[in-house]
């Protein structure tokens, strides 16, 4: 039996709503993330309930969760403890006033104490919002026009970031000196002057654009680990480099932790990496299930907003129902060995994952940092966006998805993303996962020597 023939069979329920969702919905889903054309074949599933580590689609059947909502369910499903603070501050307070309140100074206390690099933070509603505005007060504050950004890297969908995420090389150019490249239609191309893209655990062409127009540059925008492809690490000096060298020409460092918040360090990978920015970007981890963002830094690279020079607004700004989640969410994340008990987890099941991968003569090993982490199908290292486009197998990682998407253990079905360890996964469901993927595997090799 096949892998469509069997999923088909699992999953008609899911079948069925999405070709009623394509009715009324454009492409059937919420968000370009969830559909077809981002590895969801033949059509995304449908869920019906999650909890803790597990979600259970509309056909019944239940998975091991390792997608956790594309990274916000830290906690896992319905936490009770941030669960309830929501529900209370619901009953008790309401959900938007317009005006401030006690509980947003509280949520903000917390992460002001969490996040080292943290010294002032604002609420927002997503991610993308939280870095246009980020990208907009360097530009307000150094008076600047010029963002640097990485290929491979994903910042959101706004004009001024939308770019050179998961380019083609050959619209590209060079990897020493890559140009812009808008990544959809609609987006101006005027904007292209405003950006200088390079790749990624590069010093050198990092340091050769910073001495050639460093003066023009307003701000440094990376992800401090890019989580955005696949998984990959800076390497040693790395970050350090371009905190000096943002430092040395006066320009400001932006830290998209959107993913990378919360997700393996309280203090984030700021606090991991021993390397402060002046402006942080928060998202997913940050409200344990419950939409919200946030940008932090410190007070000086605050300082336009709290003057009032620079206008931060949103109706739904610091809502109740986030606030209550952010600060339920900072106390659980407080308990002692928390994260040190959950990344020796993960280590657990990467490890036990690249030696399934070596016991069947499969290519593969594993980056990242134990709660959040891939599984390279490569038969060499990967430091970029151009290295992981050239030597991914991207057919041998979608067929193991399959085959564990079919033994109850769901993550992203593409190379390019990565595999999420909640705060709340158990030994049993690492127990569970290496023995189905020592089954998956299996079926990978057999297939990739029959070819």
């Amino acid at each position: 039996m096949t892998f469509e023939t069997d999923f088909d069979a699992r999953t008609r329920r899911s079948a069925e709503l999405f070709e009623r969702a394509c009715r009324s919905i454009p492409g059937g889903a919420g968000s370009t993330a969830r559909l077809p054309r981002n590895g969801w074949e033949p059509y995304p599933l449908f869920i019906a309930d999650g909890k803790g580590s597990r979600i259970t689609d509309v056909d019944g059947n239940e998975y091991i969760d390792y997608l956790l909502g594309l990274g916000p369910m830290i906690l896992g499903h319905r936490h009770p403890e941030v669960t309830a603070a929501v529900s209370k501050a619901i009953t008790d307070y309401g959900t938007c006033f317009g005006l401030p309140y006690e509980i947003e100074i509280e949520a903000a206390e917390k992460v002001v104490e969490a996040v080292p690099g943290i010294e002032q933070v604002r609420f927002t509603n997503s991610g993308s919002e939280a870095v246009g505005t980020a990208v907009r007060l360097a530009r307000a504050t150094t008076g600047r026009r010029l963002l640097v950004r990485f290929e491979g890297q994903y910042h959101g969908w706004q004009d001024t970031v939308y770019w050179s995420n998961h380019v083609d090389p050959a619209l590209a150019g060079p990897a020493d000196h890559p140009r812009p490249v808008a990544m959809g239609p609609g987006i101006p191309a005027e904007l292209e002057g405003t950006l200088a893209v390079l790749t990624w655990n590069d010093p050198e062409s990092f340091v050769r654009l910073m001495a050639e127009r460093g003066d023009e540059v307003a701000a440094v925008i990376t992800e401090p680990a890019v989580f955005n492809t696949g998984c990959i690490l800076p390497e040693p000096g790395y970050l350090e480099l371009l905190r000096s060298e943002t430092k040395k020409y006066g320009a400001m460092l932006i830290f998209d932790e959107v993913i990378t918040g919360f997700r393996f360090n309280r203090g984030g990978a700021q606090a991991h990496f021993g390397v402060m920015p002046d402006l942080t970007t928060l998202a997913k981890g940050l409200g344990g299930g419950f939409p919200v963002a946030a940008i932090g830094g410190t007070k000086e690279a605050m300082r336009l907003i709290a003057e009032g020079k620079y206008s931060h607004s949103g109706t739904y700004n610091a809502n109740m129902i986030q606030c209550a989640a952010v600060s339920a969410t900072m106390d659980v994340l407080a308990e002692p060995g928390l994260y040190e008990r959950q990344r020796a987890l993960g280590n657990r099941l990467a490890e036990g994952l690249k030696s399934i991968a070596d016991e069947n003569g499969v290519d593969a090993y594993v980056e990242g940092l134990g709660t959040v982490f891939q599984l390279w199908f490569a038969n060499h290292p990967i430091r970029n966006w151009r290295e992981a486009e050239q030597y991914a197998n991207e057919a041998a990682f979608t067929r193991w998805f399959q085959e564990m998407a079919l033994r109850g253990v769901l993550f992203h079905p593409l190379q390019f993303e990565n595999l999420f360890v909640s705060l709340v996964h158990d030994d049993q469901d690492i127990d569970l996962t290496l023995n189905a993927a020592a089954e998956a595997m299996k079926i990978l090799a057999r297939e990739m020597v029959a070819a």
